[in-house]
Parts: C-alpha cells; structure tokens; sequence
C-alpha cells in the first residue's frame, strides 16, 4: 500500500513538473499605477495558489480558536463532574430528617 502511495505521489509529480515546464512563457501581470511584474506562468500560479490557501486557514482560524476553547471548558465541566462523583457519600449535605 505504501509503494501504491509513493508510485500515485510520483505520477502526480511528474504530471505537475510537465505542466510547469510547458507554461515557462514569461508572463506579464500588471498593477496599478503602471507597475508590473513579469514572470513565468507557472510561478504566479503557484503564488496565488499559496496566498489563497493562507486566506483559506486565517478564514478558518477563528472557528478553529473558537472549538478549542469550547473544548477546554467542557473538559473543566467533565472534569468537576468527576471530582463530585468520586466524593464519598457521608460528604454530601442532606436536608435535616427532623425538617420534614
């Protein structure tokens, strides 16, 4: 399973490496203001590929700080829950008999 892993890893390699070499044509992208920026076409997908992933995980960064926190608090919830479950009985308070 391992080979089958490693032979699907290289495939994909060679697949990608072909692509990048047949779009090395320099490309021109332009800004604002007259600026540009000339480079292979390959290259610049390659850097909005990464920023748009980096977009991707700050997007998801909030939900995920968000889940963690709930986490340790249920884990502090459960973790009482335990500590009053594992005291002896005679420790609890019970209304006065008498009372009734």
């Amino acid at each position: 399973m391992r080979y089958l892993f490693w032979l699907i890893k290289f495939l994909l390699f060679v697949i990608l490496f072909g692509f990048a070499m047949h779009n090395a044509d320099p490309v021109v992208l332009k800004f604002f203001l007259g600026y540009f920026w000339q480079a292979p076409l390959a290259l610049l997908l390659l850097v909005f590929f990464v920023v748009g992933v980096v977009f991707g995980l700050l997007a998801a960064f909030s939900k995920i700080i968000r889940l963690r926190r709930e986490v340790v608090s249920l884990k502090k919830e459960l973790r009482a829950k335990q500590t009053v479950a594992d005291l002896p009985s005679d420790l609890y308070v019970e209304q006065p008999r008498d009372a009734l």
